[in-house]
């Protein structure tokens, strides 16, 4: 028999805030995260704009020594955890540490540490690489840290579904939990992909918005003048844990994780499917295993990335799994806020999705000026809206076709 999964710690750091609290304030404040890159010289790059986590400092979350033998984005993958398990109140002491599972996925890993060592060695020679670029560089090192940090002895694994992988480590973590595999899972993502050959390489796909000189007008999700995204950075990190479990130890709830599914558009390596097939199916089948209809459906914390293929594609995936309940339910892209923190976004968007349940406000979708005909649905403009959320999805949309869907709904014990 299945378990009901629930939702006890949140953490985050990204170019909102440094903690839940603060992204969330500023997220339904409507400030934007867009600013000039200063984490290297962008002088001669076409795009010159992220959304960079500002004033980061890993010493305030670990010694010194081992900060230096931390990609940045394994460093703010710690970060964020550390104040998701403070709010979890879980004392690894008191646990099984076989039936603590660690899932923290990654699109790409660490990528600062391989594009600086590819540089040193054309410069210095082979011998020069260090010996920790290998475990700095490794998807699987931010989850593998957390484990070792905390003395987490159960599943540990990392995601890689590009954009999707936060919100399929959450939903893989999840199923160990429901399936009575663990009892407690601290899920998430963590990405820091802002340096030259990241912006570089996306820049050369059309993916990223070129308003260096407009910066208060990008990303803009389903407007019609939207011209790509914006990159961001970031690390979101849950502890979810079984109904029972978090009882036994008077756990305080957020709320629960009631649902999940994950879909292949077996289309292309970087266009979504055009009709929105598979998008559709996730929402569907998410909505299946919540035990839920599209009319329970108070809130949708969209994938909107502000690129023309994508947003026009999940608008139609709404449309065809939620019916004519898409036209009524908000929606909002969170991302013309955070920039597209890659696989970090499913996992940011997830602990807003709560947020929004626990305040009863939405946040906005920032720079939607001008509708689109193909774009369609309400799409929550420029200032939060207060209004009861019980049930909220959170789609999560990645390269390669990768779809994943999460549902949350309030805790009533």
């Amino acid at each position: 028999m299945t378990q009901r999964v629930v939702i006890t710690g949140m953490g985050t750091i990204n170019s909102l805030g440094h903690s839940v609290s603060q992204t969330w304030d500023n997220a339904i404040a409507g400030v934007s995260g867009v600013g000039p890159i200063t984490l290297f010289d962008a002088s001669d790059l076409l795009v010159q704009i992220a959304c960079e986590v500002k004033g980061f400092e890993p010493e305030k979350y670990m010694d010194a020594r081992e900060a230096r033998r931390r990609d940045r984005f394994q460093a703010l993958a710690s970060a964020a955890s550390q104040e998701a398990l403070r709010q979890s109140g879980l004392d690894m002491s008191q646990e099984d540490p076989s039936q603590v599972a660690v899932v923290v996925s990654t699109a790409i890993g660490g990528l600062t540490t391989l594009e600086g060592a590819t540089l040193g060695m054309e410069v210095q020679g082979p011998r020069r690489v260090s010996p920790f670029v290998i475990p700095m560089f490794m998807p699987n090192g931010a989850a593998g840290l957390i484990a070792i940090d905390n003395g987490a002895k159960g599943p540990c694994f990392s995601v890689a579904s590009a954009c999707a992988s936060g919100a399929d480590g959450i939903g893989q973590g999840w199923l160990l939990v429901r399936n009575h595999t663990a009892d407690v899972a601290i899920v998430g993502a963590s990405d820091a992909t802002i340096t030259r050959i990241g912006i570089a390489a996306f820049d050369r796909l059309g993916a990223l918005s070129r308003r260096n000189d407009e910066m208060d007008n990008t990303p803009a999700p389903f407007d019609l003048e939207r011209d790509g995204l914006v990159m961001g950075e970031g690390a979101a990190i849950l502890v979810i844990e079984s109904e029972a479990h978090a009882r036994a130890r008077g756990a305080h709830v957020l709320a629960e994780l009631a649902g999940y599914a994950g879909t292949s558009d077996a289309f292309h390596v970087t266009a979504p499917a055009e009709n929105g097939e598979g998008g559709a199916k996730a929402i569907s089948l998410a909505l299946d295993s919540a035990g839920l209809q599209p009319e329970d459906v108070d809130y949708v914390n969209a994938h909107g990335t502000g690129t023309q293929l994508n947003d026009i594609s999940e608008t139609r995936a709404l449309k065809a799994a939620l019916g004519d309940r898409a036209y009524s339910v908000p929606i909002s892209s969170t991302k013309s806020m955070t920039g597209h923190m890659m696989g970090s976004t499913g996992a940011l968007e997830a602990i807003l999705c709560v947020q929004a349940i626990l305040e009863g406000v939405v946040p906005p979708t920032l720079h939607y000026k001008t509708p689109d005909p193909e774009c369609d649905l309400d799409y929550i403009p420029n200032e939060a809206r207060r209004l009861p959320v019980r049930v909220a999805l959170s789609n999560a949309f990645g390269f390669g076709g990768h779809n994943a869907v999460l549902a949350f709904r309030a805790f009533s014990g």
